[in-house]
């Protein structure tokens, strides 16, 4: 499925966020007009998706009106003026309620924004709301459901923002990473999701779940989408000890450019392929024969087989720890899940955490040769449609290796199944590449399209 052909009762809403973005600039499109806009598919489409958590229309409309004043009074106006953003509810904003997904935060206010709110808010970007977080961003799902299917999960954690964004209440979200939070409902819900390389936006101000493997992340329609805010994020914050100081990747800059040379992808099958189903496999193999010559299989090492187990034990192990708070006030208000986790967490010995430690350098040295053949690997974003239910939030079974290694991931909703449900290509790259990688995310998008034009 390609999102760019979703239809929305308003146009304006069917455009991506650069291009809304080029018409709130040049005064073409006000910032009260798109936050209207919003506001009323919300009120269309929350009763059946149930995407939000916290919304307050009178606020949206006062930051709106704010910035329309700022863009006539004729002062400098930032690289996201007007353009709403969904967050996820386990991000800190001041005097607005942030629950992370438990009833043990119910009314939760917090004194301070956090570091990617701050950012957001500089850029002129709009504070639309929060939206729903699985319980602590773990397992236990929210109330969101899938906008293709109200009878099918959205994935999690960040159900809320991936189904924000594909049911067009918003240009864009935030979610967050820990295992395939991001990827996971991005692909169920047929939008682009980015993931980031590990330490490249701060996570000062939200939800502490695993400080190793914890990733911000965007939800968008288009991958230049993803560029636009990711560039007004990344960047290196003193409280957030992952990352560094750095150089601006200008990302937007070579999203938006033409590659220098055609890319070249790697397709690979992932640990736990044998989940995969046939509308996947299928898919797959019909993509890699379209691809041709740009595309060749590459095998990854025996040791891979190892990550799933490696990155679950250092997530369950910095969990029992980070969430002992919320054990010891209220053990019996957590979900199943989450408490038979936490037990796991605190059985896992500190010799075998500590050597988990060392796995994300030691695959990610098993991906270095394939990486010098291509530009990206590409691999499923999940093992299939979203699921039937709205039990659980499907697997990550594709999504884990990548979040474990620290590498970027996109995923694009490209493909889909008989029936018209969406499926995610996952792309892949090395750390550090992020505006690479979205630039062969672009280029794969619409070299697709051109070839389905042509019958390639």
């Amino acid at each position: 499925m390609d999102a760019r052909a979703s239809a929305t009762p308003n146009p304006i809403l069917g455009l991506g966020a650069v291009e809304l973005r080029d018409r709130l600039a040049r005064g073409a499109l006000s910032a009260v007009d798109l936050a209207q806009a919003c506001l009323d598919r919300i009120a269309a489409e929350e009763p059946r998706v149930q995407a939000w958590a916290w919304l307050d229309g009178d606020h949206v409309m006062a930051q709106a009106r704010a910035l329309d004043a700022r863009r006539a009074s004729g002062r400098a106006i930032g690289p996201l003026h007007g353009l709403p953003v969904g967050l996820k509810d386990i991000i800190d904003t001041v005097r607005i309620p942030t629950a992370n997904g438990t009833v043990l935060d119910a009314g939760r206010v917090p004194i301070a924004d956090a570091a990617v709110v701050e950012r957001l808010k500089a850029a002129g970007a709009i504070i639309m709301g929060k939206t729903v977080s699985t319980e602590l961003a773990f397992l236990h799902p929210g109330k969101t459901r899938n906008p293709h299917d109200p009878e099918r999960t959205p994935g999690g954690s960040s159900s809320g923002s991936a189904a924000a964004v594909a049911a067009g209440m918003v240009p864009l979200a935030l979610g967050t990473q820990t295992g395939g939070s991001v990827i996971r409902p991005a692909a169920f819900c047929g939008v682009v999701g980015f993931k980031p390389s590990f330490g490249t936006i701060a996570r000062t101000g939200i939800l502490v779940q695993s400080p190793s493997l914890d990733t911000v992340g965007v939800f968008a329609r288009y991958a230049e989408d993803a560029a636009l805010v990711a560039d007004v994020l990344f960047g290196f914050h003193a409280a957030d000890r992952a990352t560094q100081p750095a150089p601006h990747p200008r990302l937007l800059d070579t999203a938006s450019a033409a590659p220098p040379v055609v890319p070249t992808l790697a397709f690979v099958r992932p640990p736990g392929w044998e989940e995969a189903e046939d509308d996947t496999k299928d898919a797959f193999a019909e993509l890699v024969e379209v691809l041709g010559e740009r595309c060749f299989e590459a095998i990854l090492p025996t040791a891979f087989a190892e990550a799933s187990t490696i990155r679950e034990r250092i997530n369950f192990a910095e969990m029992a720890k980070f969430y002992y708070p919320y054990e010891r006030r209220g053990r019996d208000r957590l979900s199943k899940v989450l408490q038979d986790a936490l037990e796991a967490g605190k059985a896992i010995p500190a010799r075998d955490y500590i050597a988990a430690l060392d796995w994300p350098d030691i695959l990610y040295a098993g991906l270095d040769e394939i990486f010098q053949r291509c530009d990206a690997i590409i691999t499923p974003a999940a093992p299939g449609p979203a699921p039937l239910g709205l039990a659980g939030t499907g697997s990550a079974v594709f999504n884990g290796l990548w979040t474990l290694c620290g590498t970027p991931a996109v995923t694009l909703p490209l493909l889909n199944t008989g029936t018209g449900l969406p499926m995610g290509v996952q792309l892949v790259g090395r750390r550090g590449d992020d505006a690479r990688l979205l630039r062969t995310a672009r280029w794969l998008g619409e070299w697709l399209t051109k070839a389905e034009t042509m019958g390639a």
